[in-house]
């Protein structure tokens, strides 16, 4: 009862307070822009905000009125405004003119870390390159450690690839994104997220639910959008060196340099080595493959009067050995798996300013290729992609920057071929398909005081599976002004890639049966959450529950099930559901005290061997806690991650058993240099006999393929992050 009487107690006061909310822009001689990092502080309440990437901000006015406004921001006049309590829920648009006739005003402040956007209509989850400071964080996958809505886990235990999970879904129905740019699809899907560094971040974006019709059809779970780190905004040299006990080296690189008033480049470089012979169970199969990865990305920036632009080249090639002990390329002895994958991709963004400052027309092209060839035991995988992706987006007003309209059309131009071999005796796959996708969309955005939504819909023309309808639609509703509801439901589709969403099932000696004829799968996506902002003892705090519900009316699975040698691929209709609920609590205990405490159910379902059974290897429940402390001084920085998994299920009845995974990590900040010591698996719990018969590789038993924990005991790290100014 005193549970609730807090919760309460907490609303009444928040719906006492009143909400101030706005855009601010920047004014020079030759246009108006949104501003994004503006320091937006409440002089008498003695409270500060920053500016969001659109210029938007909100803030709570204090008990004293009236109050005043002060905006600050590098390179631009500051100026004051006097709001009071009738200003409640009051939308201000404020410019600062540019201020090249004084002095830069230096501006220092902390951002959150971690945290849900206020602003954004759409249920938005932001990481901050501060958020992946807190782990070792050396590739894409390991950014979501302290992090409870992303799942990361092990797909086998002879490659060692990772994948992601969101709303209980593999993240092949999430749609992923780099600065709205498609990233990691097709062959990349598998084994590009370990390829990609965690320092060359700047923030993470995660949408849940069907996201913007403007981003494409894919967005089944949810979409990740990745932002990396500006060319203009980049240090001349920074540079992360990683070493771990288990024989794994990373360097990672990132410089700016602006070459004129108007154009930045940025260079980005990683080298990473994984070399150590690690068997730490003892079944003479290397518990980590040997791997060797070199990713370069050089991008380009422009920003003039009436047009601004990006241009980029990324080249990565990613060379994995695994297997035997008695294996390796040079003496191909036992059972052995080699994964080698090169890529190369350009893209651009340009975006050209109409007469009105919030008229646009944005062009994003990308082009990629991607090879993929290897093998698991006798089993040969090969993959070949080329790509042409162009998104064309307007944006404008009606009437007034309450009413928003973004219309455009897009167009894909695919050719993918994926091969993979079979166990003796059975027939081999083979799938090329070439795929040719014309898409139109639009998109109304209403902004009002306290209730706000995006309306939208696309029509895209599939040359195999027709013309596709999606419908979404986002609403968000501010109870108070602490307290937000949002509500979301739409249809998006894929067309499956059965063999290349599926590579991990190779480490195995299952036949797979599959009707080569595929169809695409289809979902629809509702959803809601509440947010509540609170303060306690002067101290931030909030409180954030939702649920999503994922129902598919068409779904490829893979059925491991119904018959113990095989997998076997089966078109369900109507017979896959995933409903996720996530609760999460974070707060300023102490200054420079932050806690954050999870809790996760998820039930995913679908038709295996004739029965609706949760999916394997997918934990129902996860507890959650981060604790992260920061001194006064900033110098040193403690963190502290713990969850907790439920059973699993595994294929043919069986079940896990619930596990813990504990990870640390010490920070030294210095003036230019960082230095961090950290530990993962800190409880030492590994899975026990992780490889089904591996002593007979070759054998009709042997599978790698049913992983639900760590295989490897407990890590150490260290490292280090230096930037030249």
């Amino acid at each position: 009862m005193k549970y609730f009487l807090f919760l309460g107690s907490l609303f009444m006061l928040s719906t006492l307070q009143a909400q101030i909310k706005g855009v601010v822009q920047g004014a020079d001689s030759l246009q108006t822009k949104p501003l994004k990092n503006v320091k937006i502080t409440l002089l008498r309440a003695e409270t500060t905000v920053y500016s969001n990437e659109d210029g938007t901000f909100e803030i709570l006015l204090g008990k004293q009125s009236p109050d005043t406004l002060l905006f600050v921001a590098k390179g631009y006049r500051s100026d004051r405004l006097v709001v009071t309590r009738s200003d409640r829920f009051a939308a201000l648009n404020v410019v600062l003119v540019s201020g090249q006739l004084v002095q830069d005003i230096v501006v220092a402040g902390a951002k959150n870390a971690h945290g849900i956007s206020k602003m954004k209509t759409l249920h938005v989850e932001e990481l901050t390159s501060a958020e992946f400071r807190k782990a070792a964080c050396c590739n894409l996958s390991e950014s979501f450690e302290t992090n409870a809505t992303v799942d990361v886990s092990m797909s086998d235990a002879v490659s060692g690839a990772k994948k992601i999970q969101l709303l209980g879904l593999d993240a092949a129905y999430t749609q992923l994104q780099f600065e709205n740019i498609p990233i990691l699809r097709g062959l990349e899907s598998t084994h590009g997220i370990s390829v990609i560094p965690g320092t060359w971040l700047e923030s993470i974006q995660i949408t849940k639910g069907t996201g913007s019709v403007v981003n494409g059809y894919e967005s089944m779970a949810g979409l990740l959008n990745f932002e990396f780190k500006k060319p203009k905004d980049l240090p001349r040299m920074g540079l992360n060196v990683y070493q771990n006990r288990f024989g794994r080296s990373e360097l990672n690189l990132q410089g700016g340099q602006r070459l004129s008033e108007r154009w930045h480049m940025g260079l980005f470089a990683s080298g990473a080595a994984i070399y150590g012979q690690q068997d730490h169970n003892q079944d003479g199969f290397r518990d980590q493959a040997l791997s060797n990865t070199i990713n370069l990305l050089q991008r380009f920036s422009y920003q003039g009067p009436k047009m601004e632009a990006q241009f980029g080249l990324q080249a990565y090639t990613d060379d994995k050995t695994g297997g035997q002990l008695t294996f390796s390329k040079q003496t191909p002895e036992g059972y052995g798996m080699t994964l080698n994958s090169q890529h190369l991709s350009v893209f651009s963004k340009t975006g050209f300013f109409g007469k009105k400052p919030a008229q646009s027309l944005g062009i994003i092209t990308q082009l990629k290729a991607q090879d993929v060839n290897g093998f698991y035991g006798l089993r040969n995988f090969q993959g070949k992609e080329r790509r042409l992706y162009i998104n064309a987006i307007y944006d404008d007003i009606i009437g007034n920057s309450d009413h928003k309209i973004k219309a455009g059309a897009s167009f894909l131009a695919l050719r993918i071929l994926q091969y993979a071999g079979q166990p003796s005796g059975a027939a081999q796959l083979g799938l090329t398909r070439t795929e040719i996708v014309p898409g139109v969309f639009a998109e109304y955005t209403y902004s009002g005081n306290r209730l706000s939504a995006v309306v939208g819909a696309r029509y895209d023309q599939h040359n195999l599976a027709g013309g596709q309808f999606s419908p979404r639609a986002h609403l968000k509703y501010a109870l108070s002004p602490q307290l937000d509801l949002r509500l979301t439901a739409g249809r998006a589709w894929r067309m499956p890639n059965f063999v290349v969403d599926n590579l991990s099932l190779l480490a195995s000696s299952k036949t797979w049966i599959a009707n080569q004829t595929l169809q695409p799968e289809i979902s629809w996506n509702i959803g809601a959450s509440l947010v509540q902002g609170f303060s306690f003892k002067k101290r931030k705090g909030t409180i954030s529950i939702d649920a999503y519900h994922t129902r598919f009316t068409q779904q490829l699975v893979a059925d491991r099930d119904s018959i113990f040698d095989m997998v076997i691929f089966k078109n369900l209709a109507d017979h896959s559901v995933a409903t996720v609920i996530q609760t999460e609590f974070a707060y300023e205990v102490l200054r420079g005290f932050d806690v954050r405490l999870a809790y996760k159910f998820q039930d995913v379902r679908a038709l295996y061997n004739g029965q609706l059974q949760n999916q394997v290897l997918l934990p129902r429940q996860r507890y959650f806690a981060n604790l992260a402390y920061q001194t006064r001084n900033k110098h040193w920085q403690y963190d502290l991650t713990y969850s907790r998994y439920s059973a699993v299920r595994l294929p043919h009845h069986g079940h896990s058993i619930p596990w813990a995974l504990l990870n640390a990590q010490l920070t030294r900040n210095f003036k230019q240099l960082e230095c961090y010591l950290g530990g993962e698996n800190l409880l030492n719990f590994t899975q026990h006999a992780p490889i089904i018969d591996a002593s007979n590789p070759f054998g009709s038993s042997f599978d790698a393929t049913q992983i639900w924990a760590p295989i490897m005991g407990w890590n150490a790290y260290f490292g280090l992050r230096y930037t030249f100014k």
